[in-house]
Protein backbone atom coordinates (compact mmCIF):
# COMPACT_ATOMS: atom_id res chain seq x y z
CA UNK A 1 0.00 0.00 0.00
CA UNK A 2 2.90 2.46 0.71
CA UNK A 3 4.14 1.71 -2.84
CA UNK A 4 0.44 3.07 -4.29
CA UNK A 5 0.61 6.18 -2.00
CA UNK A 6 4.11 7.12 -3.30
CA UNK A 7 2.71 6.43 -6.95
CA UNK A 8 -0.26 8.37 -6.31
CA UNK A 9 2.14 11.82 -5.05
CA UNK A 10 4.10 11.55 -8.01
CA UNK A 11 1.27 11.07 -10.29
CA UNK A 12 -0.35 14.44 -8.93
CA UNK A 13 2.64 15.83 -9.33
CA UNK A 14 2.38 15.46 -12.70
CA UNK A 15 -0.66 17.00 -12.72
CA UNK A 16 -2.07 18.64 -16.11
CA UNK A 17 -3.46 22.31 -14.85
CA UNK A 18 -7.28 22.44 -15.26
CA UNK A 19 -6.99 25.07 -18.31
CA UNK A 20 -5.00 22.24 -19.81
CA UNK A 21 -7.45 19.21 -19.45
CA UNK A 22 -9.97 21.38 -21.05
CA UNK A 23 -7.74 22.02 -23.94
CA UNK A 24 -7.18 18.13 -24.29
CA UNK A 25 -10.93 17.90 -24.47
CA UNK A 26 -10.90 20.58 -27.52
CA UNK A 27 -8.37 18.77 -29.41
CA UNK A 28 -10.44 15.65 -28.99
CA UNK A 29 -13.61 16.89 -30.12
CA UNK A 30 -11.51 18.87 -33.61
CA UNK A 31 -10.32 15.75 -33.64
CA UNK A 32 -13.79 13.75 -33.68
CA UNK A 33 -14.24 16.38 -36.64
CA UNK A 34 -16.66 19.63 -34.84
CA UNK A 35 -15.96 22.79 -33.92
CA UNK A 36 -15.02 23.14 -29.66
CA UNK A 37 -16.41 26.95 -30.30
CA UNK A 38 -19.44 26.08 -31.33
CA UNK A 39 -22.27 27.25 -28.97
CA UNK A 40 -23.63 23.81 -28.42
CA UNK A 41 -20.07 22.82 -27.47
CA UNK A 42 -18.64 25.84 -25.99
CA UNK A 43 -18.95 24.99 -22.18
CA UNK A 44 -17.96 21.27 -23.05
CA UNK A 45 -14.78 21.03 -21.76
CA UNK A 46 -14.95 22.63 -18.34
CA UNK A 47 -18.29 20.32 -17.87
CA UNK A 48 -16.17 16.94 -19.20
CA UNK A 49 -13.07 17.99 -16.78
CA UNK A 50 -15.72 18.48 -13.94
CA UNK A 51 -16.96 15.05 -14.98
CA UNK A 52 -13.47 13.64 -14.44
CA UNK A 53 -13.10 14.97 -11.41
CA UNK A 54 -16.14 13.41 -9.45
CA UNK A 55 -15.40 9.98 -12.31
CA UNK A 56 -11.92 9.17 -10.96
CA UNK A 57 -12.44 10.90 -7.56
CA UNK A 58 -10.63 7.84 -6.29
CA UNK A 59 -6.98 8.66 -7.04
CA UNK A 60 -8.11 11.54 -4.12
CA UNK A 61 -8.56 8.99 -1.31
CA UNK A 62 -6.55 6.57 0.71
CA UNK A 63 -9.16 3.32 0.72
CA UNK A 64 -7.68 1.92 3.40
CA UNK A 65 -8.25 4.73 5.62
CA UNK A 66 -11.82 3.62 5.74
CA UNK A 67 -11.22 0.84 7.33
CA UNK A 68 -8.81 2.21 10.27
CA UNK A 69 -12.26 2.88 12.70
CA UNK A 70 -13.57 -0.62 13.96
CA UNK A 71 -15.76 -2.05 16.70
CA UNK A 72 -15.11 -4.47 19.23
CA UNK A 73 -17.64 -4.82 20.91
CA UNK A 74 -19.80 -7.26 18.87
CA UNK A 75 -21.54 -9.12 21.69
CA UNK A 76 -19.22 -11.91 20.73
CA UNK A 77 -20.53 -12.14 17.03
CA UNK A 78 -18.40 -14.56 14.99
CA UNK A 79 -20.44 -15.45 11.79
CA UNK A 80 -19.67 -13.68 8.22
CA UNK A 81 -20.80 -10.33 7.60
CA UNK A 82 -21.92 -9.64 4.14
CA UNK A 83 -22.57 -6.28 1.97
CA UNK A 84 -24.59 -7.15 -1.05
CA UNK A 85 -25.59 -4.79 -4.12
CA UNK A 86 -23.04 -2.60 -3.31
CA UNK A 87 -23.47 -0.40 -6.82
CA UNK A 88 -20.78 1.10 -8.62
CA UNK A 89 -19.39 2.64 -11.74
CA UNK A 90 -15.98 2.56 -12.78
CA UNK A 91 -14.33 2.68 -16.44
CA UNK A 92 -12.47 0.50 -18.10
CA UNK A 93 -8.57 1.65 -18.65
CA UNK A 94 -8.52 0.84 -21.96
CA UNK A 95 -10.74 2.42 -23.98
CA UNK A 96 -11.57 4.54 -20.56
CA UNK A 97 -15.60 3.34 -21.51
CA UNK A 98 -17.67 3.14 -18.19
CA UNK A 99 -17.85 -0.14 -16.15
CA UNK A 100 -21.18 -0.55 -14.49
CA UNK A 101 -21.79 -2.76 -11.93
CA UNK A 102 -22.82 -4.42 -8.39
CA UNK A 103 -20.04 -5.37 -5.76
CA UNK A 104 -20.63 -8.28 -3.14
CA UNK A 105 -18.25 -8.27 0.24
CA UNK A 106 -18.16 -10.63 2.98
CA UNK A 107 -15.87 -11.03 5.53
CA UNK A 108 -15.38 -13.20 8.92
CA UNK A 109 -14.72 -10.90 11.58
CA UNK A 110 -11.89 -11.80 13.92
CA UNK A 111 -12.84 -9.25 17.13
CA UNK A 112 -13.75 -6.47 15.34
CA UNK A 113 -16.10 -5.25 12.11
CA UNK A 114 -16.41 -2.16 10.29
CA UNK A 115 -18.96 -0.33 10.00
CA UNK A 116 -20.86 -0.78 6.83
CA UNK A 117 -20.73 2.29 5.10
CA UNK A 118 -16.91 2.00 5.11
CA UNK A 119 -17.32 -1.09 2.68
CA UNK A 120 -19.10 0.75 0.23
CA UNK A 121 -16.39 4.03 0.81
CA UNK A 122 -13.61 0.94 0.14
CA UNK A 123 -15.42 -0.24 -2.85
CA UNK A 124 -16.18 4.15 -4.50
CA UNK A 125 -12.21 4.65 -3.60
CA UNK A 126 -10.70 2.06 -6.00
CA UNK A 127 -13.92 1.99 -8.62
CA UNK A 128 -13.19 5.85 -9.20
CA UNK A 129 -10.27 5.50 -11.11
CA UNK A 130 -8.80 4.02 -14.43
CA UNK A 131 -9.35 0.18 -13.80
CA UNK A 132 -9.98 -3.55 -15.30
CA UNK A 133 -12.39 -5.93 -13.13
CA UNK A 134 -10.02 -8.59 -12.45
CA UNK A 135 -7.62 -5.85 -10.05
CA UNK A 136 -10.44 -4.06 -8.72
CA UNK A 137 -11.51 -6.99 -7.22
CA UNK A 138 -8.21 -8.26 -5.82
CA UNK A 139 -7.80 -4.57 -4.41
CA UNK A 140 -10.83 -4.48 -2.37
CA UNK A 141 -10.18 -7.57 -1.12
CA UNK A 142 -6.36 -7.20 -0.43
CA UNK A 143 -7.35 -4.06 1.31
CA UNK A 144 -9.85 -5.51 3.42
CA UNK A 145 -7.79 -8.74 4.82
CA UNK A 146 -4.63 -6.58 5.45
CA UNK A 147 -6.48 -3.80 7.54
CA UNK A 148 -9.17 -5.78 9.33
CA UNK A 149 -7.27 -8.60 9.19
CA UNK A 150 -10.60 -11.16 9.47
CA UNK A 151 -10.43 -14.44 9.45
CA UNK A 152 -11.27 -14.72 5.52
CA UNK A 153 -12.70 -12.52 3.14
CA UNK A 154 -15.11 -12.52 -0.17
CA UNK A 155 -15.37 -10.29 -3.15
CA UNK A 156 -17.64 -11.27 -6.07
CA UNK A 157 -18.19 -8.45 -8.77
CA UNK A 158 -20.57 -8.36 -11.56
CA UNK A 159 -20.55 -5.80 -14.24
CA UNK A 160 -21.34 -4.77 -17.95
CA UNK A 161 -18.45 -2.86 -19.79
CA UNK A 162 -19.21 -0.53 -22.04
CA UNK A 163 -16.08 -0.52 -23.86
CA UNK A 164 -17.68 -4.06 -25.23
CA UNK A 165 -21.21 -3.03 -25.59
CA UNK A 166 -20.64 0.42 -27.57
CA UNK A 167 -17.70 -0.33 -29.93
CA UNK A 168 -15.94 -3.38 -30.93
CA UNK A 169 -18.17 -7.01 -30.78
CA UNK A 170 -21.15 -4.68 -29.87
CA UNK A 171 -22.10 -7.51 -27.84
CA UNK A 172 -25.07 -6.20 -25.43
CA UNK A 173 -26.37 -7.93 -21.97
CA UNK A 174 -23.05 -9.57 -21.40
CA UNK A 175 -22.00 -9.37 -17.82
CA UNK A 176 -18.82 -10.50 -16.18
CA UNK A 177 -18.02 -11.80 -13.41
CA UNK A 178 -14.65 -12.01 -11.09
CA UNK A 179 -14.46 -13.13 -7.23
CA UNK A 180 -11.30 -12.99 -4.79
CA UNK A 181 -11.84 -15.51 -1.94
CA UNK A 182 -9.32 -15.32 1.03
CA UNK A 183 -8.50 -17.01 3.97
CA UNK A 184 -11.86 -19.14 5.49
CA UNK A 185 -13.60 -18.72 2.02
CA UNK A 186 -10.63 -20.59 0.31
CA UNK A 187 -9.78 -23.05 2.46
CA UNK A 188 -13.59 -23.77 3.87
CA UNK A 189 -16.48 -24.75 1.08
CA UNK A 190 -19.23 -24.47 3.72
CA UNK A 191 -18.08 -20.69 4.40
CA UNK A 192 -17.95 -19.80 0.64
CA UNK A 193 -20.93 -21.28 -0.06
CA UNK A 194 -22.56 -19.47 2.57
CA UNK A 195 -21.35 -16.50 1.62
CA UNK A 196 -22.94 -17.59 -2.29
CA UNK A 197 -26.38 -17.90 -0.62
CA UNK A 198 -26.50 -15.22 1.41
CA UNK A 199 -26.09 -12.78 -2.07
CA UNK A 200 -27.88 -15.13 -4.19
CA UNK A 201 -25.50 -17.02 -6.16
Amino acid sequence: MADAKREAVAASALRPSREEAEDAVRTLIRWAGDDPGREGLAETPARVVRAFSDWFSGYAQDPAEYLRRTFEEVGGYDEIVVLKGITFESHCEHHMAPIIGEVHVGYLPHKRVVGISKLARLVDAYSRRLQIQERLTAEIADTLQEVLQPRGVAVLIESSHECMTTRGVHKRGVSMVTSRMLGAFRDNPATRREFFAAIGK
